[in-house]
């Protein structure tokens, strides 16, 4: 029986494997066309987009794992039955709950890794993403502005710099400041340097020349420098933002009642996330379970299974919505809490007693001999 249960339990994970790494696949694609503006725009480099994109897979792979393992146990439990290797192990005498039990430990595996992933990855993943974007957008550093290109940020400002220097510092600068509805400023200076402060992005200006021109009285005002420093505040260039859900330990998450600076709302999605963080890996051995439950109980079909499977895809989809809907009625009423719990247990449960208490050959030997009885 273990040479039986190993045997299964690679072909799951191969089958796992292949599914998760093809839908994330996918999805890295769509979720990476988010920063190719950044990469064309403002000449993000490309270990620094691939970097970002990558901190975004432990958040997908919490998502897909569950329906990668429902649609690895399916296939590799179909295709035994297809290949009556399922129905040489029943006529053997081994049990639903004993032909189950591969994937049952492929489930636990998963489900405890999917709680290092929630728990652990996904936090350090957002801190790490939220630190690397914020720094991508605000920060005036070489990647922001080319050598030879101009550049015109969201608030009316072009820069343009010859060439950047080994040490850090530019040399040519040209600034035109329209970010005033009745000034024109331009500024002009041989070498620089790009910094950023506080306060905002600054340019520090080395021998050049400032020249303001108002626009109602068309006066005009020139300024030689050998040093000037000026600010130029972007849209984009406030403080990082506070702390997400997805950034807090599940400690934090799960005494935010506590927490005076959070709002109510915040308090009840805080503990909504906290406790999502217990349930949801464990769909991972619920959709195990139930990949495999309504193959191994039901009888065999010369013709296939495909009244079964379309039945347990069904039930799996509606379980999924069951959570979905249930997280965001419990964003509104922690009443609700309760129902995400049972939306995994009723089911979870229902399985292992079909598996475990379900004998469908028994059904079968007494309707036979009720059969049997009548014919006499």
């Amino acid at each position: 029986m273990k040479i039986l249960n190993r045997y299964i339990a690679k072909q799951i994970f191969i089958g796992f494997l292949l599914v998760s790494f093809s839908l994330l696949a996918m999805l890295w694609l769509t979720q990476s066309l988010r920063f190719v503006e950044m990469v064309t725009r403002q000449g993000l480099p490309v270990y620094l987009f691939a970097e970002m994109t990558s901190l975004l897979m432990p958040r997908i792979f919490n998502v897909l794992s569950p329906i990668a393992a429902f649609v690895a146990v399916l296939f590799v439990y179909n295709r035994m039955i297809n290949d009556r290797e399922l129905v040489a192990m029943q006529a053997a005498g081994i049990s639903p709950w004993k032909s189950a039990s591969a994937a049952v430990s492929i489930g636990i595996l998963l489900a405890l890794f999917n709680i290092y992933v929630m728990n652990w990855g996904i936090p350090q993943a957002e801190k790490t993403f939220r630190d690397l974007e914020w720094r991508v957008k605000n920060n005036i550093t070489q990647m922001m502005f080319r050598e030879g290109e101009f550049t015109t940020l969201k608030n009316g400002i072009t820069i343009f710099i010859d060439k950047h220097e080994d040490d850090g510092s530019v040399s040519g600068i040209f600034v035109s400041d329209e970010s005033k509805p009745n000034k024109k400023i331009t500024l002009t200076a041989e070498k620089g340097r790009l910094i950023q402060s506080d306060t905002g992005p600054r340019i520090l200006f080395i021998n050049g020349v400032r020249q303001e021109m108002d626009k109602k009285t068309f006066k005009f005002n020139s300024l030689t420098f050998t040093r000037y420093s000026a600010e130029f505040n972007t849209s984009s260039s406030s403080k990082k933002k506070n702390q997400t859900v997805r950034e807090k330990n599940i400690f934090e998450l799960l005494s935010s009642g506590d927490n005076p600076t959070l709002s109510l709302s915040d308090k009840r999605r805080n503990i909504v996330e906290g406790n999502r963080r217990i349930i949801y890996p464990w769909y991972n051995l619920l959709f195990a379970l139930f990949a495999c439950v309504g193959l191994l109980i039901s009888n065999f079909n010369r013709r296939g299974q495909t009244h079964i499977i379309a039945v347990e895809v069904m039930f799996m989809i509606l379980i999924c919505a069951g959570d979905l809907a249930f997280t965001n009625l419990a964003n509104r009423s922690l009443y609700m809490l309760p129902f995400l719990y049972l939306n995994l247990l009723i089911p979870l449960f229902v399985c292992l007693y079909l598996l475990i208490f379900y004998n469908p050959f028994y059904f079968y030997h007494q309707s036979a001999k009720r059969n049997l009885k009548n014919a006499h």
